[in-house]
């Protein structure tokens, strides 16, 4: 074992950390962003702007899926410009939309799933978004990411929202072990104290843009690189 794995790992025992542990892990991260002037990811940014809409919170995270992020908010703005609500969608022809939110990936499917919703709301919930997990994943291209990230955003519930970020960052800090982000959801729920469920998602999401990115992860201004175990990192700058 490493010096600085062997560190880490009295740092954090078996994970068990105090809840003290994650307010000074959480800080800090959130210190070393400001450092980068870093902004916030695009549907906590669509959040903002519509004061917490779930309806334009549950559709920009549609969007989002396999999509940068700049796209994300360039597409989710256009298509918010012109409809917020289900009745609204449903007034716009299939080809608007496809042009508010192109050129997000899949749009055209994502542009069929955005209608399919919009009709199922409006039939079947009064135009309103349900805050159950078990039906928002009932609705067409919502995955568990997607209603996660809708109850926290939408309706404040805490729910592990785990995309690509938080799932490499998790793992690569040596807070889990997983190989997907379904695995990680459970895993993080188990080590976790729940008022840390809705932040982790934007905390993670901003540092895996600005610091703790894909590839070539910028070490020498994370203010946990002294103990990090960095696995599977290769070369960081």
């Amino acid at each position: 074992m490493s010096f600085y794995l062997f560190i880490y790992y009295l740092y954090v025992k078996d994970i068990n950390m105090e809840t003290k542990d994650w307010d000074n892990l959480f800080l800090s991260m959130k210190k070393t962003l400001e450092r980068e002037n870093f902004s916030l990811p695009s549907v906590s940014l669509i959040a903002v702007e519509t004061n917490n809409n779930p309806f334009c919170i549950l559709l920009s995270t549609i969007i989002s899926l396999r999509t940068k992020d700049s796209v994300t908010l360039k597409s989710s703005r256009n298509l918010f410009k012109i409809a917020t609500t289900p009745k609204d969608i449903l007034k716009l022809q299939k080809e608007t939309i496809e042009q508010a939110i192109y050129p997000c990936a899949f749009y055209k499917r994502k542009t069929e799933n955005i209608i399919k919703i919009s009709e199922i709301l409006l039939s079947k919930y009064n135009s309103k978004v349900p805050n159950n997990s078990k039906l928002l994943l009932d609705l067409p291209g919502v995955g568990i990411k997607t209603a996660n990230l809708t109850l926290n955003l939408g309706f404040n519930i805490a729910a592990i929202c785990v995309d690509c970020h938080v799932h490499q960052i998790a793992n690569r800090m040596g807070w889990i072990r997983t190989k997907t982000p379904e695995e990680s959801e459970k895993e993080l729920q188990k080590i976790m104290p729940k008022k840390y469920w809705i932040p982790l998602n934007e905390l993670l999401v901003s540092y895996g843009q600005v610091i703790c990115t894909s590839i070539n992860p910028k070490c020498s201004k994370c203010n946990e690189n002294w103990y990090c175990p960095k696995i599977n990192v290769n070369k960081t700058r």
